[in-house]
């Protein structure tokens, strides 16, 4: 087998929630396995009656447009046209393509296309129980550094949450694409604190209001400095709940870092925790373990599990894991603990957050309660 695809399916009745993990398990020749993948993920969104709502690849630079050509000639009339996030990362042990990860929505409503400017950003579902928003790639481009694109990435997220009579307080959740990630990930933490800040989602660093988030090395393919996904849920009002410390993780905040250990928040079909990128890092903020791969994934997953069991997620309910490597060397540690756990694993080549951090999980899973 060359190809895992990992389907979980939440909800019933008239809306369900469609999570895909499709993820190459050895190296195989690229256009065979990218073909078998959205071959696959069309034949589920079809016999689900399902629709994307967000979509990610993960892949190196050399291979990306034909996964992207392959992904146009399966898809047929599932692509509504808004593109997914195209995500560029090392390769890894199986190749240089990584993997794909779909939300997809089954339901008598179909979601609509977020246009901004004229291109399509994201898509919207409003149901009776949720309004549900996901916008994927926020990007800026043009010749100005990193620092104003990031002010520029947020100002557009932060119009088209307008549009809708919502601002950040209705995001449970945001993922950071950051090119080069080591050389100025502090100057990123510095404008979006500013901006979370001036949005009322801050006071004093301790207002309970941030997203869980994801910040990785990950380069995004129109080769911006960042790119931003999120999710939000605009009606119910207020319906995010956060959680900013968990197990023995305390506020990221403590350390510079402007998001949350994990969100709550309603959904087309459910609800969902999102769990943010976790590594191995103790209550100071310290990175433990250094230079050592076995002890820091140990210290990841029973970070991870932490939260989980803060937010009454048993791990039957996990419906998308990513796992984020700093190289091969990682991955293949990682492939020692990773048969042990049934997760919807996707594995991605990548620079952390933080030189010394090899290792880093993040989750969305279904509360029991």
């Amino acid at each position: 087998m060359t190809l895992k695809i990992d389907t979980r399916i939440i909800g019933s009745g008239k809306t369900r929630e469609i999570y895909i993990s499709a993820a190459p398990t050895k190296v195989a020749p690229v256009q065979e396995l990218v073909d078998e993948t959205f071959r696959a993920i069309d034949d589920i969104l079809r016999s689900n009656q399902a629709q994307l709502f967000q979509e990610r690849i993960f892949a190196s630079g050399d291979v990306m447009e034909l996964v992207c050509d392959a992904r146009k000639a399966s898809y047929r009339d599932c692509d509504d046209g808004v593109p997914p996030s195209c995500l560029l990362c090392k390769e890894g042990l199986s190749g240089p393509f990584a993997g794909v990860q779909i939300h997809a929505v089954a339901s008598e409503t179909v979601p609509k296309v977020v246009r901004y400017q004229g291109i399509s950003v994201g898509r919207t579902i409003e149901l009776p129980s949720c309004h549900y928003l996901a916008l994927t790639g926020i990007s800026e481009l043009g010749p100005c550094s990193p620092e104003e694109q990031t002010k520029a990435m947020l100002k557009t997220a932060e119009s088209v949450l307008k549009r809708y009579g919502a601002d950040f307080n209705s995001v449970a959740r945001t993922w950071m694409w950051l090119d080069d990630i080591l050389s100025w990930y502090d100057d990123f933490n510095r404008v979006r604190n500013t901006f979370f800040t001036e949005h009322g989602m801050l006071a004093n660093g301790h207002k309970d209001r941030m997203p869980a988030s994801t910040g990785v090395g990950l380069g995004p393919e129109n080769r911006s400095y960042c790119s931003m996904d999120l999710v939000a849920t605009l009606k119910p009002a207020d319906s995010v709940r956060y959680s900013q410390a968990a197990g023995q993780q305390q506020s990221a905040f403590e350390y510079g870092s402007a998001f949350s250990r994990a969100t709550r928040t309603a959904t087309p079909a459910a609800e969902m925790v999102y769990i943010s990128g976790t590594a191995s890092i103790d209550a100071e903020g310290n990175t433990t373990h250094i230079g050592d791969a076995p002890k820091q994934i140990e210290a990841t997953i029973d970070n991870v599990r932490a939260v989980m069991e803060q937010m009454h997620c048993p791990e039957d309910k996990l419906v998308q894991v990513i796992v984020y490597c700093k190289n091969t060397e990682v991955e293949q540690v990682f492939n020692r603990y990773k048969n042990q756990m049934q997760w919807p694993w996707v594995t991605v080549i990548c620079d952390i957050c933080r030189d010394n951090l090899l290792f880093e999980i993040e989750a969305a899973a279904v509360p029991t309660k």
